[in-house]
């Protein structure tokens, strides 16, 4: 057992899938393409479907549907087979002359039969069977329009898209992301019974939707499958709210009593919340070159984790903006490409400066293995000096495609350096690190005063100025480091001053990002009044104290701030780093934050022994192996950080890092103010 079964879970997976796909077209959901994407590469699927780029189509409604050309299909999707999924699946299929229709889905039947509401009972004694699959390949024979024509519905765990081997995010469910106090209030106005909740510690399974539910049981089903492909029987612990019912979702997930009862591997899953610590996620204190090329460079389209490279520089076009759409972007996902694997791995661990350095160093290994007419010079790594080695590869095919994925991973460091958002790098790092020392020393007026005159209209704005979406950044940062605090008599008159003129920009904006849009409720600055305006902003703030409260029911992990004194200045200590140490600590046998899930009456008798007798409770410790999963996503830097601190402090206990998504300091925002995050949208 080793880190590495992120990928290989992954690439089993995939493998099962292309054994189906030769000659087929292909239909895909994102989250799948995103997986495939890390796992293995489209290259690998082309091959195996062993027809024209074509045959590799989105899941859409609009999708084409197959000639008669083309009599076989294989949908491989993330979601349940249900409503609008289904619907889209008919369509496809009515429209084209398929004979052989095969529907593969990353939810397995178990999660099928508790979406249809069999009960748990009734869902036992089916032993093997798969109902709902079965009627669903009816139906597809039905709508091929022949019953005798073959259809195949199976399950495979496509959960994962591995970005290292001890980091994997769970494209499906980047938008899941841990309840807010104001959401303790949504939940108690839905519910029938009108029971009292009073804060998030008392929500459980019972009171959330039923969307967010199965949502919870989709993700629980995928990390059952990765459980049993790493041969272990897993420990459930959490630390939050939302961590809590996942964690206790597992631990009681049917299927995974039954696969505990007889596999000897152990290990320890810790699921954490995300909101318990904001700071690691908008803060800018990561020296990290991938952090910065994922927080500047655009999103790959249909991807949550992944960047557009501008590959114009290695064509004859003119690097003009209008060029930047002709030539198809490259990416930071090297999956078939074994040097630029190994560079994005380096990149990874290394602090900024060696970064730049490494991809200096690979740049020219590989122009010297080709041959090409480098000029060597040492120093400070320039953009404008890599650049010059990425373009003694341009007239050359041959060794273009040799080293396509490197000078993919090159040109990505060059337009990151360029960039004038990661000259801004260094401001936000600056004013972050003022604030940690005002935090300490002043109230949270006097900090909120400070943020007012960077608070400035368009038409007012420089280069070096705050964007609204950056002043946003700014603010979850304060409120998220500062925590639980008592008012002062002046917090009232300058948290309203900052709200009014944050309202007003708002409202000057010439044109609303789409951030801007989902927090306003507005699509364009033009229908925007102030009143609106200042609602939205109202709202927002409520939002922040949210944030700020977000550790008040922990015990232990109460704060992330460290106070200066005469000899340190104040600092951040992460909450990810507080609970890896609290669970190597040999002189903690019972961490009060980080709660253990019972699997069943023999794990509450051990709970309840333990009260009266010397019966050690399961401890995180316990096990080789440590799967941390932080529910809202993560760093690169927070996630090399727990790759090598669990090393250091228990010699020989392995890790793997898993989360929701990849992060930058904008997605926080967007992921703090959705809308759907008690509903979400599950394709039906």
């Amino acid at each position: 057992m080793s880190a590495p079964g992120v990928l290989s879970f992954t690439q089993q997976g995939w493998e099962q899938v292309l054994a189906k796909v030769k000659r087929a077209v292909v239909y895909l959901d994102a989250a799948c393409a995103e997986s495939l994407h890390w796992g293995c590469g489209s290259t690998r699927l082309l091959e195996a479907v062993g027809g024209p780029a074509c045959y590799l189509r989105e899941f859409e409604p609009a999708a084409d549907g197959g000639g008669a050309e083309q009599p076989k299909a294989v949908f491989v999707l993330s979601c349940l087979m249900k409503g609008r999924t289904v619907d889209i699946l008919r369509d496809i299929i009515c429209r084209s002359h398929f004979q052989y229709c095969v529907v593969v889905t990353a939810v397995n039947h178990d999660v099928h039969l508790t979406a249809n509401h069999v009960p748990a009972a009734a869902a036992a004694e089916l032993e093997g069977q798969q109902p709902v699959f079965e009627q669903l390949e009816e139906k597809l024979c039905e709508w091929m329009g022949n019953m005798n024509y073959t259809a195949e519905v199976l399950h495979v765990p496509l959960l994962l898209a591995p970005a290292a081997s001890h980091l994997a995010l769970t494209p499906a469910f980047a938008s899941l992301f841990p309840l807010l106090p104001q959401d303790v209030h949504l939940l108690k106005s839905a519910r029938p019974d009108k029971k009292r909740l009073g804060n998030l510690g008392e929500v459980d399974a019972t009171a959330l939707t039923p969307e967010l539910l199965l949502q919870i049981r989709c993700l629980v089903s995928g990390l059952s499958s990765l459980c049993e492909h790493l041969g272990v029987r897993e420990e459930c612990f959490a630390v939050g709210s939302l961590s809590r019912i996942i964690a206790a979702d597992l631990a009681n997930y049917a299927p995974a009593k039954n696969r505990r009862k007889t596999v000897a591997g152990r290990a320890s899953v810790v699921f954490v919340d995300r909101t318990l610590d904001l700071i690691g996620a908008v803060g800018h204190h990561g020296d990290n070159l991938v952090e910065k090329i994922i927080s500047v460079l655009p999103q790959l389209p249909g991807h949550t984790n992944d960047v557009m490279v501008n590959m114009v520089e290695l064509t004859a076009l003119k690097t003009e903006e209008e060029n930047q759409n002709v030539v198809a972007p490259g990416c930071l996902a090297q999956s078939n490409d074994s040097a630029a694997k190994a560079l994005w791995e380096a990149l990874l661990n290394a602090k900024h400066k060696e970064a730049v350095m490494e991809v200096r160093r690979h740049l020219v290994e590989a122009a010297s293995r080709e041959n090409l007419p480098i000029k060597m010079s040492m120093g400070r790594v320039t953009p404008g000096q890599l650049t010059s080695y990425i373009q003694l590869f341009k007239n050359n095919l041959k060794a273009l495609v040799n080293h396509c994925g490197l000078l993919q991973l090159g040109l990505a460091t060059v337009q990151t350096l360029k960039h004038p958002q990661t000259a801004k790098w260094d401001n936000f790092l600056a004013f972050e690190r003022l604030l940690l020392q005002s935090i300490g020393e002043s109230s949270m007026s006097v900090v909120l005063n400070q943020l007012l005159p960077m608070i400035k209209p368009v038409n007012q704005r420089t280069n070096d100025d705050y964007s609204p979406e950056e002043l946003l950044i700014l603010l979850i940062y304060i409120f998220s480091v500062r925590g639980e605090f008592t008012g002062d008599k002046d917090l009232g008159e300058a948290e309203e001053k900052v709200k009014k003129t944050l309202a007003q920009v708002f409202c000057e904006e010439a044109e609303l990002s789409p951030l801007l849009q989902k927090i306003t409720g507005c699509d364009s600055s033009i229908n925007l009044t102030f009143h609106k305006s200042k609602i939205a902003v109202d709202e927002l703030f409520t939002s922040l104290w949210d944030i700020a409260g977000a550790r008040n029911l922990m015990k232990q992990f109460k704060s992330v701030y460290v106070p200066g004194n005469h000899t340190h200045q104040a600092s951040y200590k992460p909450l990810l780093k507080q609970v890896v140490e609290e669970i190597f600590n040999p002189e903690s046998s019972d961490p009060v934050d980080i709660e253990h899930m019972s699997s069943g009456l023999t794990d509450l008798l051990k709970t309840g022994f333990s009260m009266f007798m010397k019966v050690s409770r399961p401890h995180p410790s316990d096990h080789p192996l440590l799967i941390l999963f932080v529910v809202g996503g993560i760093t690169v830097s927070e996630a090399k950080m727990v790759k090598d601190l669990v090393p250091s402090l228990k010699p020989g206990t392995q890790v793997i890092v898993l989360s929701t998504r990849l992060l930058n300091p904008l997605n926080i925002p967007e992921l703090l103010f959705a809308t759907d995050r008690l509903h979400p949208d599950l394709g039906f």
